[in-house]
């Protein structure tokens, strides 16, 4: 299983005063905001993406958002290095607050611990916490989504209070429910199809997050924020998927403010 180990500063804040552009192979370039993972250089990425993806601009191929930059590939084609950098280096110098000020909050219903939540007491013992006192803090915050990886549709979640930091497992899973909500050293995240993983499983949403045949087929997407809401009882549980497999639920949306 592919694990994202970040090797960066997520406390301390340092963009750059202009990007650095980066050659990614003859078809494709990076465009770096910074050497740290936070909130602000993370919106320089989705506040350029989206003004990528407007312009509609020839020989583009594909956006792909990061923490802290942005991968952008082209057919060369159509479109040399140097013109998509000067279009890139417009487009960087507009003004847009869009991307954080129309953020969606996505609120996803979960049920915390017991067997939904195998390692909700370890997270609990290693914090020095109770699992309700967890589950608060967990359920408490709305997370940024920074990018989306390691499976179609995870979410890697920003803003993971210091308190419920775990290590991961010592020997990952060979399957993890979809939907298991975990906690890995300081991050969350949403399984968002049944697959091997270390993360300690503190919960599980009764949502499809990834739908190959929907459109979109992602519930979430970076730059989204995400709020977990604690479902009460193993019976609403239950209903909540019954109701997510006949496409009666709708996924509940706020606007960031």
């Amino acid at each position: 299983m592919l694990r994202l180990r970040l090797s960066v500063n997520w406390s301390k804040s340092l963009s750059y005063e202009t990007p650095r552009f980066l050659f990614a192979g003859d078809a494709a370039l990076v465009v770096e905001f910074g050497d740290t993972i936070d909130p602000e250089t993370n919106r320089e990425v989705h506040n350029l993406a989206g003004r990528l993806d407007s312009l509609q601009i020839p020989g583009l191929v594909e956006i792909i958002p990061t923490y802290r930059s942005l991968l952008v590939s082209f057919d060369p084609m159509l479109a040399t290095f140097q013109e998509i950098r000067e279009t890139i280096e417009a487009a960087t110098d507009q003004s847009d607050t869009s991307a954080s000020s129309n953020a969606r909050v996505v609120l996803i219903p979960t049920l915390y611990a017991g067997e939904y939540g195998p390692d909700i007491e370890f997270v609990a013992q290693n914090s020095g916490l109770t699992a309700d006192e967890v589950i608060a803090i967990h359920s408490g915050t709305d997370y940024l989504v920074y990018t989306m990886g390691f499976a179609p549709g995870f979410p890697y979640l920003g803003g993971l209070d210091e308190r419920l930091a775990t290590p991961r497992l010592e020997s990952p899973r060979v399957e993890i429910p979809a939907g298991s909500v975990g906690i890995a050293e300081g991050q969350t995240g949403i399984y968002p199809i049944a697959s091997p993983g270390g993360w300690r499983l503190i919960g599980r949403a009764p949502l499809n997050l990834f739908d190959p045949y929907a459109d979109p087929p992602t519930v979430l997407d970076a730059g989204d924020y995400v709020r977990f809401v604690p479902i009460e009882s193993e019976s609403e549980y239950l209903e909540t998927r019954r109701q997510v497999e006949s496409g009666e639920f709708q996924v509940v949306t706020e606007t960031k403010r």
